[in-house]
């Protein structure tokens, strides 16, 4: 990728950011989709199938002999009995306008802008010359004159322009994976439509914590950058109230770095960073105190019925691993930027805060961390993020592990990613990929199930009754199958050196592509009798290879040739970084 040519693009549209009242940002193009089926409902009424669900409106070709007439356009996001659902559940979409056929010209056609999510400062606008969009699959005419062709008919999708369908792929043993995998991506690259990464169709605003997961579900997708950059930049402008999603402000800049390698964006940011963490709040240990009238934007979880009854306290587990995470990744930005005496100042507020955090809020005779201190309630999430942000000592890992994966999905799709991170990381693989095709309604398979064609911002109506249909928050397999199933993620910015450690879990096979700033990497593996790796990493990237061990390996062959390796838990890891094409395979006695 040619950071100087993005950069520049990017200045002009920090540029463009400044001087409109609303934010019109990254590349956003309308493409023409045709339907994938037209059938006659009765003799007045038309039904049109675009597939799946896509922001976007439509254009119409008059039929002969139409012009004068009125027609009544339905645009539905659900479908009922073979029709369009015209009272749709919560924030689900279903909109009608009336339209005059004049001649033979093409028209566009799109009902009324929604208020709630054009009018507030907040929200996000798209282009004007692109008329409303709206998510919607179906389409009920009625009135039209004769029978509609394909060609009379087209979706105008809103899109990132940036778009590569090719730039990633994912295949697996498990159809069920399969089928997650690309509801997920095809999430990601939907709800590209309005430039900037957004909450869903009901307000159509930036949040920190929804645009940190949907910036690495892009980054694994589809490899783009920009989109992330401008929700950044829109999001310190317009930054929201949860306590937690300040600190994600941190998680995405060092994400970018992480991808990137790109300090000269980093360092025009990093001094708003500063104000994202907490110490303004943190006592002589460490430990940051939410002061009694900010507890109520202490987030946890989304919704409050998705907390699995945390206990709110003003020293909150929650927001302390938060801040403990927020510190490392501080440190790190700091050091990159060659800033010192920053990174000595967050390393010994981290080393503080991160001796308080266990020795207050961990119980050792039941080896899980309570809510919060003053409580002995242990939540979900009190245990959760601990663990996702690396911050509980190893001895007490395992336990957390075990009880987390016997808990089930007691959480939302957004903790559902930090989660599932934390299984992933903790060699509970098994117990993840369970979950996320669990046969309940708390999972991805239930989306599914359920005929979905864009994640939801709830597990299910039930949970959250007045849920959209097009949450990207919701599409975190998009980065973890990748991330964890592959196993490929940067140990060094710019993808300079790649971290490789599949984990199978009880998956024989597993494959894919990952797009890369520098260019593509191929992943496949084989889970049988032995576990074999094959590898293609881009120019100017090395990797450090971990295999899982199995009960029975006592080494590691090279092309059929034995490789210098060593045992680190479960793991064989190969003593060589290596690069290029590499086929590698656990050797069994």
């Amino acid at each position: 990728m040619n950071f100087r040519r993005r950069r520049s693009a990017h200045f002009i549209a920090i540029l463009m950011f400044a001087v409109l009242p609303q934010a019109y940002s990254a590349p956003v193009s309308l493409v023409d989709e045709a339907p994938v089926r037209i059938s006659p409902v009765d003799q007045n009424t038309i039904l049109v199938d675009f597939g799946k669900v896509a922001f976007g409106n439509l254009q119409i070709t008059p039929p002969p002999g139409g012009s004068g007439k009125k027609i009544i356009v339905h645009f539905g996001e659900a479908s009922a009995g073979g029709r369009i659902n015209r009272t749709p559940p919560g924030s689900v979409r279903y909109a009608a306008t009336e339209v005059e056929l004049k001649g033979n010209k093409p028209l566009i056609v799109a009902p009324a802008a929604d208020a709630r999510n054009t009018k507030q400062p907040e929200a996000v606008l798209t282009p004007t010359e692109f008329g409303v969009l709206i998510p919607f699959r179906w389409i009920e005419i009625e009135g039209w004159t004769g029978e509609m062709k394909p060609q009379d008919i087209t979706r105008r999708s809103g899109f990132s322009s940036s778009w590569d369908e090719d730039a990633s792929s994912f295949v697996s043993s498990d159809e069920s994976l399969n089928r997650i995998w690309e509801l997920c991506k095809y999430s990601i690259k939907a709800t590209t439509f309005a430039g900037v990464y957004v909450d869903g169709e009901r307000e159509r605003i930036a949040y920190e914590g929804d645009a940190y997961l949907n910036q690495l579900s892009h980054y694994y997708t589809e490899g783009d950058i920009e989109m992330a950059r401008d929700t950044f930049d829109r999001l310190m402008k317009y930054p929201t109230w949860p306590t937690e999603w300040a600190t994600h402000m941190i998680f995405m800049a060092h994400a970018d770095w992480m991808w990137t390698g790109d300090v000269e964006w980093l360092a025009a940011r990093y001094p708003g960073l500063k104000g994202k963490l907490h110490l303004r709040h943190a006592r002589a240990d460490g430990l940051i105190v939410t002061p009694k009238d900010e507890i109520k934007n202490d987030l946890v979880d989304w919704p409050a019925g998705e907390r699995d009854g945390h206990v709110f306290k003003p020293v909150n587990t929650v927001m302390n691993a938060f801040h403990l995470r927020g510190l490392t990744c501080m440190a790190e930005l700091a050091r990159a930027l060659e800033r010192e005496g920053d990174a000595a100042y967050y390393e010994q507020n981290l080393m503080t805060a991160r001796a308080s955090f266990h020795r207050v809020l961990f119980d050792p005779a039941r080896g899980l961390y309570r809510d919060g201190e003053g409580t002995d309630h242990a939540s979900l999430h009190a245990n959760l993020f601990p663990i996702a942000f690396g911050v509980v000592p190893p001895d007490c890992r395992e336990k957390i592990v075990r009880w987390l994966g016997g808990r089930g999905m007691a959480c939302s799709v957004y903790a559902a990613q930090y989660l599932l991170e934390g299984l992933f990381e903790n060699d509970a693989a098994a117990q993840a990929i369970e979950l996320i095709t669990a046969p309940n309604d708390r999972s991805w398979k239930h989306m599914l199930d359920s005929g979905t064609t864009i994640t939801w911002e709830a597990w299910d109506q039930k949970y959250k009754p007045n849920q959209d249909w097009n949450h990207a928050w919701g599409a975190a397999p998009a980065n973890l199958f990748p991330r964890y199933i592959l196993g490929a993620y940067p140990l060094a910015p710019g993808w300079t050196r790649v971290s490789i450690a599949p984990n199978p879990g009880n998956l024989k096979n597993a494959g894919g592509k990952i797009p890369t700033p520098r260019g593509p990497l191929h992943v496949r593996w084989e889970n049988g009798g032995t576990f074999k790796l094959t590898l293609s990493l881009p120019p100017g990237s090395s990797a450090r290879v971990r295999l899982p061990a199995g009960e029975k390996s006592d080494g590691v062959l090279s092309d059929g040739k034995p490789v210098m390796a060593y045992r680190e838990g479960p793991w064989w890891v190969v003593a060589q970084d290596v690069s290029g094409k590499v086929s590698l395979e656990t050797r069994n006695p």
